[in-house]
């Protein structure tokens, strides 16, 4: 099986975040692929109508983490 993996983390403001997931979230709801421009890179993830989401909250003394998770 061929693997494609693309990783990214940067610091983005708080509304940059924001607008990156509203668009997440509206291309999911409204088309049945994502797309993602990364670099010169063009890649469609085609996404079914059911998927797993996983939601996990940490809470330390000195950093907090949101992450979401979506697999099929």
């Amino acid at each position: 099986m061929n693997l494609l993996e693309v990783a990214e983390k940067r610091r983005l403001r708080r509304e940059e975040a924001a607008a990156r997931l509203h668009a997440l979230a509206d291309a999911l709801a409204s088309n049945n692929e994502v797309e993602f421009d990364h670099g010169d890179l063009r890649i469609t993830v085609h996404v079914p109508d059911e998927v797993d989401f996983k939601l996990e909250i940490e809470i330390g003394d000195e950093e907090r983490e949101i992450e979401i998770e979506l697999s099929w």
